[in-house]
């Protein structure tokens, strides 16, 4: 899939950009040096945390590694064109997660938000894994129904429903049952 390849590309760039060593990135994301490599040079898409780290070790928004071009105006992705849109998603060979991402702002310059619909496989419990990282999340229930290990606390949410949570704390988002979901997530990251 070309999209996984670009994320690992504009990473490079930028790092090489910034004058930045894979080695110094890995120290200043806390991530190993050896994972960057595979996102780098050999398409393995990171997940939201890591991107979110690497984003911050660099200083630019997590979108600068998802953009494929800017607006200066609004951005507009009519209904029916996601699949237009650049995706990315956290299931390769190395994971287990099953998630599906699909921006929804990637033209949009400068924004500081990072809308996301999100597709949810099915996934076994042993697959869950908590992840944090800075920031807030707004997430809206489309289709189906998920489950939220938030801290110590498990949300149900059906479709319609929706929560906002803190980053930072300990969390998982997942289908519930055997059924997939569908959600609207809106990402914020502080550069």
């Amino acid at each position: 899939m070309k999209n996984r390849k670009k994320i690992g590309n504009k990473i490079k760039e930028f790092r090489e950009f910034r004058q930045l060593s894979r080695a110094d990135l890995a120290i200043q994301a806390n991530l190993d040096e050896a994972q960057l490599q595979l996102i780098e040079d050999e398409g393995n898409v990171p997940s939201l945390g890591v991107l979110i780290k690497i984003s911050r070790a660099m200083g630019v928004r997590i979108g600068t590694f998802l953009d494929d071009q800017e607006t200066i105006g609004p951005a507009l992705v009519n209904a029916g064109k996601a699949k237009e849109t650049l995706s990315f998603s956290t299931k390769d060979e190395s994971t287990r997660e099953h998630l599906n991402f699909f921006s929804l702002a990637q033209a949009k310059s400068g924004r500081h938000m990072e809308p996301f619909l999100v597709e949810i496989e099915p996934a076994e419990e042993s697959d869950y894994k908590l992840s944090s990282h800075e920031g807030e999340e707004f997430i809206y229930v489309l289709e189906g129904s998920i489950e939220i290990n938030y801290g110590k606390e498990v949300y149900l949410l059906q479709k319609g429903d929706t929560i906002y949570i803190d980053s930072v704390v300990a969390h998982n988002i997942h289908a519930a049952g055997e059924q997939a979901a569908k959600i609207l997530a809106v990402v914020y990251t502080p550069v």
